[in-house]
């Protein structure tokens, strides 16, 4: 089916007009890449993208100033499914997107026949009008079709596409397109596809494996009912052998569809894990070298290895997928996600910390951070042997939580706090009881005496939630020795400074900050969030008394985590203000020929005021280094 797409001016000057053949996509924007290219300031650099089926099309909107639709409806953000006949208002541009069916073909004297019953072949010529002087050639994709004696659309041979675009874009030059055997038209599947902006012009071939993926779990779904599944059977043994015999299958019956280059056992494996296990993140979660997974929408989908950001070829096949995989890991653990509830942090079974958020809150679909939990737990050498502190630093830390001093280890995000935190925990000795609140428990201790406590989100009715400071309230009646909370972000902060302050010393918490000094200013801010009308003064008495020392997390510009702070608080100056004393920095030197961080862990020459202690305590032998 031929349609024309023609653009006009408010002015009413006709700009371009072109025919495409439908299944067909069309990218309308300023760039030079798209197929309909439009100049104007109003017009986003890919604005909005057609996506051209049988007796409808589907206008999808990527731009942040809307698409309007006649009469006076705006897409925004969002796709519509509409009638031809309708007209777009793009900036100052209006797109006439109409429905002019192809002349009937006629079947050829010599088509081919097989065995079976294939229709004869013929042939259709697509072409630009003569007003399309933005561009001069469309797409390959958009202009490539057969049809049958009844008109219906068959696939095209690789080679007639790649002579199509080596074809000559002026007038309407015939094309001649080798047929291949007739399959099922892939334009219900394609009209389905809702998919947010493309990362590239690469993205956008993908498009037909995506829709393909689409109609492959449409076939599993009516073989088995993946739907009425229980999440915490999708490892059934059962079920896993039915859903790969079922997709070898339905892979078969659709293997013309599938492009020669893709592996069908691949394909098949990857479906399995879609439908039961994370889909493309499994082998992300499987790759030791990958630290973090960020899955922006469907189609997009990064890793951190290094400490840089990655770009992967990795997709779900839609956004019902990624919830799936969602529903996978909060169900287990007692938790939920849907539109009352659009975020959810939780974790996977290797400890690894998840945060899900859906639509309405993320606007190109559901977003997923996995922030991954190292196979092997990193220790004191291994710390210093990444370059993260000294052996210095690291004896006079173990120091601090041998004769119990209170620590706040602040950084921001991805900076290694809790990994800090771990490697610290670990020198508390075995004869103690810790007790560890997190709201997505990460922490791993070896101590026979922990106690592990995690946060609760509330049920159905908005009921039944305990929060981190529930739990340290709590805590305070368990007879803990240590209190370790994975991250203070609220008014629990109090509750903690009090706990560190009677009676619990040699407790540890974390901190979102970028120096100890504006850690110190956080810890007040949100101490005085807890709701209780005291004033400022006195909650930094309170902060100098419970904290001790405050290590400084940073991650450099080479993605290397490192201390770049050990810190002791002296008494309030007269104004009111800490004095902050820096036992220890990294005095950074300069920057190597391929981009790493080069510097010095230094000692300040500045000795803690509890220095007398490890003496005391026996954690200080004669000759040993004070620092």
């Amino acid at each position: 089916m031929q349609v024309p797409i023609n653009v006009t001016h408010l002015s009413g000057a006709l700009v371009s007009s072109l025919i495409m053949v439908a299944p067909a996509i069309v990218v309308i924007g300023r760039h030079q890449g798209c197929d309909v290219r439009l100049e104007s300031d109003d017009i986003s650099r890919r604005h909005a993208r057609l996506l051209l089926g049988a007796a409808t099309f589907i206008v999808e909107d990527l731009s942040s100033n809307g698409t309007g639709l006649e009469p006076g409806d705006v897409v925004q953000r969002s796709a519509r499914e509409v009638f031809y006949g309708k007209s777009l208002r793009i900036g100052p541009y209006v797109i006439e997107v109409g429905n002019v069916e192809a002349p009937q073909p006629q079947p050829q004297p010599q088509a081919r026949h097989d065995s079976g019953a294939r229709r004869p072949v013929t042939r259709t010529t697509a072409h630009l009008g003569a007003g399309t002087s933005h561009r001069g050639h469309c797409s390959s994709r958009n202009m490539t079709t057969l049809a049958r004696a009844d008109g219906r659309p068959l696939a095209a041979a690789a080679a007639a596409t790649r002579a199509l675009t080596k074809a000559p874009a002026r007038g309407p030059t015939p094309v001649v397109l080798t047929a291949v055997p007739s399959a099922p038209p892939l334009a219900p599947a394609l009209a389905a596809v809702r998919v947010a902006t493309p990362a590239g012009a690469a993205r956008d071939r993908g498009l037909d494996a995506v829709a393909l993926r689409r109609r492959i779990h449409q076939e599993l779904l009516k073989n088995v009912d993946l739907t009425k599944m229980d999440a915490t059977r999708s490892n059934d043994g059962a079920l896993r052998p039915r859903v790969i015999t079922a997709l070898k299958r339905i892979v078969q019956e659709l293997a013309v569809l599938i492009p020669p280059h893709v592996v069908h056992d691949q394909l098949i494996g990857e479906l399995v894990e879609e439908a039961l296990g994370l889909g493309p993140l499994e082998p992300l979660l499987a790759d030791p070298t990958v630290t973090e997974i960020m899955v922006v929408d469907p189609r997009t989908i990064y890793v951190e290895r290094s400490g840089r950001l990655e770009l992967t070829s990795a997709i779900f096949t839609d956004d019902e997928r990624v919830r799936a995989v969602i529903e996978r890991i909060v169900t287990p653990l007692g938790r939920r996600i849907d539109e009352s509830q659009p975020l959810v942090d939780a974790r996977l079974p290797d400890g690894s910390r998840v945060n899900a958020i859906i639509r309405p809150l993320a606007l190109r679909g559901t977003c997923i951070t996995i922030r991954k939990f190292p196979k092997f737990r990193l220790g004191v050498d291994e710390l210093i042997a990444l370059g993260s502190l000294s052996i210095p630093m690291a004896r006079f830390l173990a120091r601090c939580v041998l004769v119990k001093k209170n620590i706040l280890i602040s950084g921001g995000t991805g900076s290694g706090k809790t990994t800090l935190l771990n490697v610290l925990s670990g020198t508390i000795p075995s004869d103690e009881r810790i007790v560890t609140i997190e709201d997505a428990a990460e922490l791993q201790l070896h101590q026979p005496h922990v106690v592990t406590l995690e946060t609760k989100a509330p049920n159905m009715e908005g009921k039944g939630a305990f929060t981190i400071r529930d739990l340290v309230r709590n805590s305070l009646r368990m007879r803990p020795d240590r209190i370790i909370v994975g991250e203070c972000r609220g008014g629990e902060a109090l509750d903690m400074l009090q706990a560190m302050n009677t009676g619990h010393d040699g407790s540890l918490t974390t901190i979102h900050a970028n120096s100890p000094t504006e850690a110190l200013a956080r810890l007040e801010t949100l101490a005085l969030m807890a709701g209780l009308d005291l004033p400022a003064r006195a909650i930094r008495e309170q902060i100098g008394r419970s904290i001790h020392v405050i290590v400084q997390q940073a991650r450099m510009s080479d993605g290397s985590r490192r201390v770049t702070h050990i810190s002791e608080i002296d008494e309030l100056d007269d104004s009111g203000r800490f004095e902050v004393r820096n036992i220890f920095e990294f005095d950074q030197t300069g920057v190597g020929g391929k981009g790493e961080v080069q510097g010095d862990f230094q000692a300040t020459g500045y000795l803690p005021s509890f220095l007398d202690e490890f003496f005391v305590r026996g954690v200080l032998g004669p000759g040993e280094p004070c620092l």
